[in-house]
C-alpha cells in the first residue's frame, strides 16, 4: 500500500484518537465533529509536514506517527523543510543489520557506491535526453566508465554537463542551495525525497547516519544522501515540467508545494515493473540489507 504524505500549511491541531490522526482547524470552528470526515488512519501515513508555527501536535500522536515508521518533517521561518523525526527502531533485527552495516568491507561500499553513481548518470542522460533534446552519448559512456568508487569522479563531470544544458535558458542558473529559481523547487523536492529514503532506510533495519559515500561529520543521513542520488533525476523532471508550464516559480508557494508533494507516487520503473517513488525505496533499501548481509552484490535502484 502506498502509504499518504500529508501537508499541513495553516494553523491547526493535530491530535489522535482511535489510532486515527484527528485535524482542528481552528479557521473552521472546530471541525472535530466526530464524523471522521477530519480523520485519517495513521497506518496510511508515511511523510507528514508541518509547515506553520501555529501547528500544535500532540506527543501521543508523534509517539503513534513514529511507532508506525512515518517520518514527520518540520519547516523553518521560509517554508523549507529543517528537520526530520524518524522512529529509532523500525524492524525487528535492527541490531543485526546495524552491524553488518558497520562491517561492510571497504571494496563492497566502493562497488555499491560505482553501481549508484552509474544509475544516478544513467538516469540523468534520460532526463536531460528527454526534455531538452541535448545529446548525452558523453554521459552514456561515462556511466560504462565509472570504476569503484568513482575514482576518476565522473559523477561531478556529469553533474556539470546535466545542470548547464538542463535549465540553460535561465540566466545565471547554477545548482546550488541558495541560487536562482528553480534551486527553491530543486531543494524542496530534495528535502522530500531525503525524508522518504530516510524512511525506509529505517524501516529496513539500517543506520541512516552511515554512508557509503558521504562521511560528513555534521550530517545525521549520510546513507540516505547516498542511496537517494539516483532518485534525484525523477525529482529533476518534475521540476523541469512546472518551469516548462510556466508557472511562477520565483515564489515556493502551496500549489507548487501541493505538485512536489505528489514526489512519493511519482512512477518509476523497478525490478522490470512500474512502481510509486516511496514503493520502489523499499525495494532499494531492502536490496542494499541483503548487500551488507553478504547476500548480495547488487543494489537495486529505479530507472525511468
Amino acid at each position: 500500500m502506498i502509504k499518504r504524505t500529508l501537508y499541513f500549511g495553516n494553523p491547526a491541531y493535530l491530535s489522535m484518537r482511535n489510532s486515527q490522526l484527528v485535524i482542528n482547524l481552528p479557521d473552521a470552528n472546530g471541525m472535530d465533529d466526530r464524523t471522521g470526515n477530519n480523520t485519517i488512519p495513521i497506518e496510511d501515513i508515511g511523510v507528514v509536514v508541518l509547515d506553520h508555527k501555529q501547528i500544535t501536535i500532540t506527543h501521543g500522536l508523534l509517539e503513534s506517527l513514529l511507532a508506525n515508521n512515518a517520518a514527520v518533517i518540520t519547516c523553518d521561518s521560509s517554508r523549507m523543510p529543517v528537520g526530520l523525526m524518524l522512529p529509532l527502531s523500525g524492524n525487528t533485527i535492527q541490531s543485526e543489520r546495524f552491524q553488518n552495516q558497520i562491517e561492510a568491507s571497504l571494496p563492497l561500499q566502493k562497488q555499491l557506491w560505482q553501481q549508484t553513481v552509474q544509475a544516478k548518470i544513467q538516469n540523468q542522460a534520460y532526463v536531460l535526453n528527454k526534455t531538452r533534446k541535448v545529446v548525452v552519448k558523453n554521459m552514456l559512456v561515462w556511466v560504462a566508465d565509472v570504476k569503484s568508487g568513482d575514482s576518476d569522479n565522473l559523477e561531478a563531470r556529469a553533474a556539470a554537463y546535466y545542470w548547464r544544458n538542463l535549465f540553460s535558458d535561465i540566466d545565471e542558473f547554477t545548482r546550488g542551495r541558495e541560487g536562482v529559481p528553480p534551486n527553491n523547487l530543486l531543494n524542496y523536492g530534495y528535502a522530500i525525497l531525503r525524508a522518504v529514503v530516510a524512511r525506509s532506510l529505517v524501516t529496513s533495519g539500517l543506520l541512516p547516519t552511515l554512508g557509503i559515500h558521504h562521511h560528513n561529520r555534521y550530517n545525521a543521513y549520510c546513507l540516505a544522501d547516498d542511496i537517494m542520488e539516483p532518485y534525484r533525476p525523477f525529482v529533476d523532471k518534475l521540476v523541469v515540467e512546472i518551469v516548462d508550464s510556466g508557472e511562477d516559480i520565483s515564489e515556493l508557494g502551496k500549489a507548487l508545494k501541493a505538485k512536489l508533494l505528489n514526489i512519493p507516487i511519482l512512477d518509476v520503473m523497478i525490478n522490470n515493473q512500474r512502481s510509486p517513488l516511496m514503493i520502489a525505496v523499499g525495494f532499494t533499501t531492502a536490496s542494499l540489507t541483503k548487500c551488507y548481509a553478504g547476500e548480495s552484490r547488487k543494489i537495486t535502484y529505479p530507472v525511468f
